[in-house]
């Protein structure tokens, strides 16, 4: 009778550890009803909305009702208010002011996880981030007036910043550079990635001269150029890395290729600049030049449309774990990652597409 119970015993555990795994072991999104591209019909389609992510069943599913029976109903974590979105490697990397922390997806081991630090890293409105080739997690918090930088394990590493005239909304990482957006002095900080002391600020000019910066919010860096978000002057502005202005992006207005609320971008490979504009619920794209090419998004109307977006992220690694969202007339060149504030789908994934050769 012993043995028979042992027996029993061990298989049931056996049987729940199976469901364990296998209730969390693949990539579970949204898909939309239909194919939503952009610009639309009879256009040449370019963008396809793939999916998106708005909570940790998202990611590793919901339980079966058998799981659910002997396991109970599996926890989910929902991303509640999202600003910023970060790539490396296979994780997605969400700062959520709504939990004081971010959310990290890693499609690769189909995990969901809160980030939410304490004692000397704890976050209080943690806005943007980046991470560095060593996978340091470098998080601008608005509030805590800091840049919050933590290991690849979530360990609390250091903070940089100045104790006055300083409020951080946005961080990029180069070899050796920490380049952080300013809202108190309008102006771009260089810290010294090794030292984390400040080099040198800009731009150095007057309230006026065009490459003045009234209100830095966002910001990137691509083939030797540093692009601003200027929210109060309702344009991007171009500076190569001692920052010197370069150009200008947009206008304001609420024509095609102005602006009206800028915030994130992000610039892909062929130095095409998205431009994340609130005001619309668009992202718009500029080429090189500052051409506007197209837009994709607009005011929330069901999923692949946006709700007070934050932030876009390129994202030219993981396009396995999203292909079978593709539409079998395109071909998939690269991910667009772009956060909502507000609306049943957090972050959209969007696929930057072409259309097949016959």
């Amino acid at each position: 009778m012993i043995y028979k119970f042992s027996k029993f015993l061990y298989i049931s555990c056996g049987l729940v550890f199976v469901l364990a795994i296998s209730s969390c072991s693949r990539l579970i999104t949204i898909k939309s009803d239909g194919v939503v591209i952009f610009p639309a019909p009879p256009d040449s389609a370019r963008i396809q909305y793939l999916t998106s992510f708005s909570s940790s069943e998202n990611v590793v599913g919901k339980r079966s009702s058998f799981a659910s029976f002997v396991l109970g109903d599996a926890p989910v974590n929902s991303i509640t208010k999202p600003y910023g979105v970060e790539v490396h490697g296979s994780k997605i990397y969400v700062s959520d002011p709504g939990i004081k922390g971010l959310e990290i997806i890693d499609l690769e081991k189909h995990t969901f996880r809160n980030f939410i630090p304490t004692g000397k890293g704890e976050l209080q409105l943690p806005l943007n981030c980046v991470v560095d080739a060593n996978e340091n997690l470098y998080v601008a918090d608005g509030k805590r007036f800091q840049i919050v930088i933590f290991d690849k394990t979530g360990k609390y590493l250091n903070c940089l910043g100045e104790i006055d005239n300083f409020k951080p909304t946005d961080v990029f990482v180069t070899d050796s550079l920490v380049l952080v957006t300013n809202l108190k002095n309008n102006k771009i900080n260089v810290y010294d990635k090794n030292s984390l002391k400040l080099k040198y600020s800009f731009p150095d000019v007057e309230s006026g001269d065009e490459g003045y910066l009234y209100s830095p919010t966002n910001l990137c860096a691509a083939d030797g150029k540093i692009y601003v978000t200027d929210f109060g002057d309702f344009k991007i502005k171009i500076y190569d890395i001692k920052g010197t202005y370069i150009r200008s992006v947009g206008t304001y207005g609420n024509a095609l290729g102005q602006m009206a609320r800028p915030k994130g971008i992000a610039v892909d490979k062929e130095s095409n600049l998205f431009v994340v504009d609130a005001g619309f619920d668009n992202t718009q794209i500029f080429d090189k030049n500052g051409k506007l090419l197209m837009y994709f998004g607009g005011p929330y109307k069901g999923p692949g449309y946006m709700w007070l977006p934050a932030s876009v992220a390129i994202d030219y690694t993981n396009m396995n774990y999203f292909q079978k969202f593709v539409d079998e007339s395109y071909t998939l060149k690269y991910l667009i990652y772009v956060t909502n504030q507000y609306g049943p789908e957090k972050v959209n994934v969007y696929g930057m597409i072409e259309s097949k050769k016959k």
